[in-house]
């Protein structure tokens, strides 16, 4: 464990938006870095599940560029340099490039575990023996390893892995071929799914060897590797800034799982991990996270309800009053001076209005 543990180098995706956490989220401030849960933001929760594992030397966080002040001020232990800024959005296969790049350039051939800022992830000692045991394998062979979750229902949510045969039972964590991914399917596809016993939910978390991924985007994503690759040569010179905003530029968004997953021809195996995990995906999610009232009422602050059941509730400040009177299975948020109430089965709707 310690020759590997050695060679890991963390890379925490941090660029996402958060739209359909509105009114709390917002550009200026996005989900990953808000506290929804009284203690920590969900970027500081990643970075708390690597205690013990990985010194923050060895951490890095991808990040929109408007938000490297702000990451720097959630974590300032991280060491100078180790907080990237995406110059524009361009989906995860630009920021894996860019991640594989720095990582190749400071660390060598490093094993990258590519990490998620927004997921709720525990026991953090179940979580990183699953890190390890993939990144052992990585390791030793030229594979590619992602992470899957037992789905708990027919989730049309979430993308799945498909599994093949077994290939390792390391002290109860369970190897598989990974046949391939799947994206969100329509109900009665994911009830298939379920049924099957095959399928894994997709965490969207991989590991892999900073050279074998670069390959594989030179391979599938030659426009990527063209732009993306000669930045090691800018890291931490004065140069860096516009050659990296040249390089965002020329390239379009696509995702890695799109982008190289799906296509490459190098195994891919799946971790069947057993630790809880939950897509903190927007305000339905919240649901099963708060406290609940008598009347099933999922609330944060100081709620009064009459008639009224089946609700979600959030206030940004926990003093916050809301009263709720004779409806049903709502959505009401308060942050600030914005306030969103929505029907539950309309809430993803948020997206068609922009930034709100």
């Amino acid at each position: 464990m310690a020759d590997v543990q050695g060679k890991l180098v963390a890379v925490i995706m941090a660029g996402g938006m958060g739209t359909r956490f509105w009114p709390l989220s917002t550009r200026q401030k996005p989900k990953q870095f808000i506290d929804l849960f009284g203690g920590r933001s969900l970027l500081q929760m990643s970075f708390d599940r690597l205690k013990g594992l990985l010194p923050p030397e060895r951490i890095l966080v991808l990040t929109n560029a408007a938000h490297v002040a702000l990451t720097r001020e959630q974590l300032p232990e991280l060491p100078e340099g180790h907080v990237i800024g995406e110059p524009v959005r361009r989906d995860t296969a630009a920021a894996a490039s860019l991640a594989a790049v720095v990582v190749r350039r400071r660390f060598g051939d490093g094993i990258i575990l590519t990490l998620t800022a927004d997921h709720l992830i525990e026991p953090r000692e179940l979580f990183q023996r699953n890190l390890i045991s993939a990144a052992g394998q990585v390791a030793e062979r030229d594979v590619f390893y992602t992470f899957g979750i037992k789905p708990a229902y027919p989730a049309t949510a979430y993308g799945y892995l498909e599994t093949g045969a077994s290939v390792l039972d390391d002290g109860g964590i369970e190897h598989y071929e990974l046949k391939q991914f799947r994206e969100k399917p329509d109900a009665g596809t994911a009830r298939t799914y379920f049924d099957s016993g095959r399928f894994l939910w997709n965490s969207g978390m991989f590991v892999w060897k900073a050279a074998t991924i670069l390959e594989e985007v030179r391979t599938w994503l030659p426009q990527h590797h063209e732009a993306i690759s000669p930045l090691g040569a800018y890291d931490g010179s004065p140069g860096w800034q516009k050659a990296l905003e040249a390089a965002f530029a020329a390239v379009p968004p696509i995702s890695i799982d799109y982008g190289v997953m799906e296509k490459t021809a190098r195994p891919l195996r799946c971790v069947a991990s057993l630790f809880s995990w939950t897509d903190v995906g927007g305000w339905p999610a919240m649901q099963a996270l708060l406290p609940h009232d008598a009347q099933g009422n999922a609330f944060r602050g100081n709620l009064k309800t009459l008639d009224s059941s089946g609700n979600l509730v959030f206030c940004e400040t926990a003093d916050e009053a809301v009263t709720l009177i004779g409806v049903e299975d709502l959505v009401v948020v308060r942050a600030g001076n914005r306030t969103l109430v929505a029907r539950k089965s309309d809430v993803d709707r948020l997206r068609e209005l922009g930034d709100a």
